[in-house]
């Protein structure tokens, strides 16, 4: 038989377990989402580098792709971390994330090639930043890490800029995504 004081300690681990199980979800679908769009915008931006006259097709492709990507990695997992049902708000969220950067973008301010490779990488850090706040810190440095190095390469690297953010964008969430996988 054990006392109260050892049960309550025995549901204290087990439950400290479940949460570290349950992070350890996340990070791992995290990391094959982030590994999937680093390599996708790594592709984007040696497009925009490469043959910048095609760059107005390559972001489309790069966003429905790797949109696409998303929700059949999560159909493919969905027992992992938020259980089978279809939720609306998914692609809901990304109109809204899309809509939003578009009328910064292109209503608010008319960004110029330049403008556009820095923010769309600087605002989809923001929110791997703000999730950081709730899912840990992995998630925090990777959109620390690459919204600092893309306002370096803004302010400091030419006309390579596209190239600059292929391994600073693409490459970092790949490095990220590998790394959550190891945390």
């Amino acid at each position: 038989m054990i006392d109260s004081k050892q049960a309550a300690s025995a549901l204290a681990e087990i439950d400290d377990i479940v949460q570290r199980v349950k992070q350890s979800q996340l990070y791992e679908l995290a990391s094959l989402a982030a590994i999937w769009w680093g390599v996708l915008v790594f592709a984007g931006n040696l497009v925009t580098w490469l043959w910048p006259y095609y760059a107005i097709y390559a972001w489309p492709a790069v966003d429905i792709i790797g949109v696409g990507g998303l929700i059949a990695l999560r159909w493919l997992a969905p027992s992992r971390v938020h259980g089978a049902a279809f939720d609306i708000r998914v692609p809901l969220l990304f109109v809204l994330f899309f809509a939003f950067g578009y009328v910064c973008t292109n209503v608010i301010g008319h960004f110029g090639a330049r403008q556009l490779g820095a923010f769309w990488p600087i605002y989809f850090m923001l929110f791997y930043t703000l999730a950081g706040l709730w899912f840990g810190h992995a998630f925090v440095a990777i959109g620390l890490v690459i919204t600092a190095l893309t306002l370096f390469g803004f302010f400091y690297i030419g006309e390579a800029f596209p190239l600059w953010m292929a391994f600073v964008n693409g490459g970092g969430l790949i490095v990220g995504g590998l790394w959550m996988r190891r945390i």
